[in-house]
């Protein structure tokens, strides 16, 4: 049985967790991270040596990074619906995956975690405003995208980009400041909760 390591309040985490359910994979779960076991003790440096969550482990396999974690629970596990083999549609949905991670990670981790996590250290006010401008301007882009597609991140069809974009979006929403309109992202974000895994794993109160 597949084994995830990480606690299931994590974004990160919760990717994984969201994967399975939409692939009907049975799993265990292991509570890792703050509040939980030590993510820096030898036994888990010695499978992520990043020491962050989440590690899955299938079998003798042992993986490490998100994304790459679905990527491979969809090519592993009957997933072409949420990742397809052809190489052009492929492409698109990780393009997507990537700006999630990239641009769109990088534009609000000061406000998050100012605003949400109360740290200490993200408290100015003026990086608070910066990292907001920059959130809104991804956040034009997923809606330009989105009202192109008229449907999904990656097209017409829900695919493996909707699992870090959604909870993406769900960040977005509950992160307390005055958010900008963008009806696609609205629309996009009530789609969403007609996928399996949705309510337990992205819409469940966690930002």
């Amino acid at each position: 049985m597949l084994k995830i390591l990480g606690k299931a309040s994590s974004i990160n985490v919760r990717k994984v967790l969201w994967t399975c359910a939409e692939l009907d994979l049975p799993f265990e779960q292991e509570d890792w991270g703050t509040g939980f076991r030590s993510t820096q003790t030898p036994e888990f440096l010695s499978l992520n040596p990043n020491g962050l969550v989440p590690v899955l482990r299938d079998g003798d396999l042992v993986l490490w990074e998100s994304n790459t974690i679905i990527r491979y629970l969809a090519s592993r596990y009957g997933g072409t619906h949420l990742y397809p083999a052809d190489p052009t549609e492929r492409a698109r949905v990780d393009q997507w995956m990537d700006w999630q991670a990239t641009e769109l990670n990088r534009s609000w981790s000061y406000a998050f975690l100012g605003l949400v996590r109360q740290s200490p250290a993200h408290q100015s006010a003026d990086e608070t405003a910066r990292s907001i401008a920059n959130w809104t301007g991804n956040m034009r882009i997923l809606n330009a995208q989105l009202h192109a597609t008229g449907a999904f991140v990656a097209g017409k069809s829900f695919s493996l980009a909707d699992i870090p974009v959604g909870l993406s979006v769900n960040r977005w929403l509950r992160t307390p400041f005055e958010h900008a309109d963008f009806p696609a992202v609205t629309d996009y974000f009530h789609r969403l909760r007609e996928r399996s895994g949705f309510s337990v794993h992205c819409a469940n109160g966690l930002p």
